[in-house]
């Protein structure tokens, strides 16, 4: 099962990827009924979830029913459980739009809401994060996550990003993230693709970031909160929706 995920992973464009998960889902839901792991973002239940990786697998992390990770899974019980984002009016801009949200978040009647990306189908606008065609300080809230770890001048993307978010608005910009390096590593001479997925977790990656990531947000001028929120649930919870322990969402505002 590992190896046949790794390899589809590996081999099938993400666009197509995504089509093909709509008719894949209810298939594997099926299979997997149980009661050990619940994804909080449907409330549905298996007996184990899928593993997921590009390099290293990873086991029991991906919701066959929602299709979501353990970041996905966290930032829904954040939003859900310290935020208001499922009730106050807000105009939302998700870049790379997850399925395990994108129709969600497009139902709730509260919330103003645009996607955007230059390649997924789930986009509304097709846009360069180092050039967005956005007035400043339009939205209320910003989701960019695992986004900037693929371009290559972040700091620009960084800076369009609080560009266009409101003074007070909450950005969150989840990326993989390797706490035991002190400052992130780039190296753009490492051009084999099974060397880059070895070395910064996917081929397509650019960078592995490390503990500086944060002080680089707030050089660009972001306040930011790094939130334990795993800390704030009990162990059987986080054993229960499959999160990662240590997990660190970053919470951006603009002053």
């Amino acid at each position: 099962m590992k190896k046949l995920f790794k390899l589809i992973l590996n081999t099938i464009p993400r666009p197509i990827l995504i089509r093909l998960s709509y008719l894949a889902r209810p298939i594997i839901s099926f299979f997997l009924k149980g009661s050990t792991y619940t994804d909080p973002i449907d409330g549905k239940s298996f007996s184990k979830f899928l593993p997921y990786g590009y390099g290293k697998q990873r086991d029991n992390v991906l919701s066959p029913s929602t299709l979501s990770l353990e970041r996905h899974r966290l930032l829904w019980l954040y939003l859900k459980n310290e935020t208001g984002f499922f009730t106050s009016k807000a105009k939302v801009l998700h870049f790379a739009p997850e399925q395990a949200f994108y129709k969600r978040f497009r139902r709730l009647k509260n919330l103003e809401y645009t996607t955007t990306d230059l390649n997924s189908p789930l986009a509304d606008v097709k846009a360069d994060i180092c050039n967005l065609p956005f007035a400043s300080n339009e939205y209320d809230v910003i989701f960019c996550n695992h986004v900037l770890e693929h371009i290559p001048d972040d700091t620009k993307a960084m800076q369009e990003l609080l560009r266009v978010l409101k003074p007070g608005g909450m950005a969150i910009l989840q990326i993989p993230q390797d706490l035991s390096r002190d400052e992130t590593f780039e190296d753009d001479t490492i051009t084999d693709p099974k060397e880059r997925a070895k070395i910064f977790g996917q081929y397509d990656h650019v960078r592995v970031y490390g503990k500086d990531y944060f002080e680089k947000l707030r050089s660009i001028g972001f306040q930011v909160q790094e939130v334990d929120y795993t800390n704030k649930l009990s162990k059987e919870e986080v054993i229960k929706y499959c999160l990662a322990p240590g997990e660190i969402l970053p919470v951006c505002s603009k002053p």
